[in-house]
């Protein structure tokens, strides 16, 4: 039987692990998602479809943008993590 915190490393071992401060564009991406979305829903509501579906299209561009960031910055972190433990062993 092991201990419960056994196998959790040690935080001092892992390099920073406040994730807002190592990628800050994410939650600007996400918030500016949420703002042409608003925008687009506003603009269908008050009857304005062309400029809804740009609005519309613009939200797919911002999401996937912030996607890629998301994803962009998980492996990069990931390989500087393997990079760490590499370099502890």
């Amino acid at each position: 039987m092991t201990k419960m915190g056994a196998t959790e490393p040690n935080l001092e071992e892992l390099p920073d692990n406040n994730k807002r401060v190592k990628n800050p564009l994410v939650p600007i991406g996400a918030l500016l998602t949420a703002g042409v979305l608003t925008a687009g829903l506003m603009s269908f509501k008050q009857g304005n479809s062309q400029l809804g579906q740009k609005l519309m299209r613009a939200r797919v561009l911002v999401q996937g943008a912030t996607v890629a960031l998301m994803v962009g910055s998980a492996y990069y972190y990931g390989e500087q993590m393997n990079w760490f433990k590499k370099s502890k062993d």
